[in-house]
């Protein structure tokens, strides 16, 4: 397709129905705001600009919909309907495209073939091109009314016939209007009718009149679908995480309960991984073949190499890297870490700003102390070096290759290789002393209760 293309994203709606202190289309799904979404499938359709026309926030949203094509924004400063709407980005429209676009903000689901398959439909010689969606309960939605393979209205559900009631093919509200013929088709949309706005609708008729074609194509009902509300928007969250674990499934992942995986939009899963139930994947995750995410365990801003074992309740941040066969295993942490290949963190322990050699293992309880209340330090682990349980290594710190150290330990110097460092207080034993203090706390206990304390 060698045609050039204008999206229009309208994101100026107050949202008020979301009861939010910021712009409902900054809302994310997926961990990424619903505004990014819609532009990502408006690039992957290959327009080769954005126009976005904003109310509030709209630095962020102009931030938050940046995916490198080159982006503009008009304020709509009046509410007076969706036609209204687009001509607040006309600056951009005069610019002169062969197609334009107009979608929504809050429609994070609509997929880059839909649009592909209206911007075809005005290679093929359509005016206008309207995307609609079937659903067996066409109550309240406009009906999509076509004639020998043409639309020929949109009739709104209060204006329809009881034949036209029956139709299923409904007005999804997003369009595709031929670059050359888009402002005089905007310019000449009244607005008689009961509460003065400018319909995009009207268009459809407009067109028509002018001896032009319009079309519908078929959307499914989900990429259609608005968010107006909290209750809106968890159910769009449940409709794209069922698509994107769907993906998963079919690209070769292992999944034990799909339904209690929770993905963000960029999470990369490969062929061969296994994920065990309710593991929540942030933003930034990777996992290699081979892998397995055993259950309850969140992982965001990491990389886990092939043929590791993370958890059962782990916790992989930012920074995190495991290398091949590392293992993290239950009640552990790692940040801005790198984990290497073979080495094992198996239990109750803290891995921060560190590195762990390879085939090193690292005892249950110990914790990398990082930070002295101010800055962030790091600590270096060799290759095949061993950390006790319950040890405590103060950065910055270096643990030799082959090095162990003892368990119980505060480690606050350097351990060379192959050397082996206790760092614990030396025990004595008082004989008959435990007796003496059982003795003294249960008559201290006694006076209490006896005086009322």
């Amino acid at each position: 397709m060698a045609r050039n293309c204008l999206a229009v994203v309208l994101a100026a709606g107050e949202g008020t129905r979301m009861k939010s202190a910021k712009s409902k289309v900054l809302h994310s799904v997926g961990n990424l705001p619903m505004i990014a979404h819609v532009v990502g499938a408006a690039q992957a359709a290959k327009v080769d600009a954005v126009s976005l026309v904003v109310g509030r926030d709209a630095d962020a949203v102009a931030s938050a919909a940046n995916t490198g094509l080159p982006i503009s924004t008009h304020e709509q400063t009046e509410r007076l309907g969706t036609a209204h709407a687009v001509l607040a980005a006309r600056e951009a429209i005069e610019r002169g495209f062969d197609d334009i676009l107009v979608v929504f903000g809050d429609t994070p689901l609509i997929t880059a073939e839909t649009l592909r398959n209206a911007r075809q439909s005005l290679d093929d010689g359509a005016d206008v091109v309207v995307i609609g969606f079937r659903t067996e309960n066409p109550h309240g939605y406009g009906r999509l009314i076509e004639e020998d393979g043409e639309l020929v209205a949109i009739r709104e559900h209060k204006d329809a016939s009881e034949e036209e009631r029956k139709i299923t093919f409904c007005n999804g509200g997003m369009m595709a209007i031929a670059g050359n013929k888009a402002l005089k088709l905007l310019d000449a949309v009244g607005n008689e009718n009961a509460k003065g706005e400018y319909y995009l609708t009207d268009i459809v008729g407009l067109a028509r009149e002018n001896g032009g074609t319009v079309t519908a194509i078929e959307a499914s009902a989900e990429e259609v679908l608005g968010v107006d509300t909290r209750a809106g928007l968890a159910r769009v969250e449940a409709l794209w995480q069922a698509r994107k674990r769907h993906d998963l499934l079919m690209a070769g992942v292992t999944m034990r309960a799909p339904e209690t995986v929770f993905l963000s939009h960029d999470t990369l899963i490969e062929a061969d991984a296994v994920i065990e139930p309710n593991v929540v994947f942030g933003p930034g995750a990777t996992v290699r073949s081979g892998a397995t995410i055993h259950a309850f365990s969140h992982i965001e801003g990491a990389t886990v190499e092939r043929g590791c074992s993370v958890g059962p309740f782990a916790r992989l941040r930012p920074g995190a890297s495991l290398q091949a066969g590392a293992k993290v295993g239950n009640f552990c942490e790692v940040k801005n870490a790198e984990i290497g290949e073979g080495a094992k963190v198996n239990h109750l322990t803290y891995v921060g700003d560190a590195e762990i050699g390879a085939k090193a293992n690292i005892g249950a309880g110990t914790i990398t102390c990082n930070y002295d209340g101010f800055n962030k330090h790091r600590t270096t682990i060799g290759e095949g070096a061993f950390v006790g349980s319950n040890s405590s290594l103060v950065a910055p710190v270096t643990i030799g290759a082959q090095a162990y150290v003892a368990s119980g330990s505060v480690i606050t110097r350097d351990v060379p290789d192959e050397a082996l460092a206790f760092g614990r207080a030396q025990q004595a034993n008082k004989q008959g002393l435990g007796k003496k203090l059982r003795e003294r706390l249960q008559a201290d206990k006694e006076r209490r209760e006896k005086a009322g304390d």
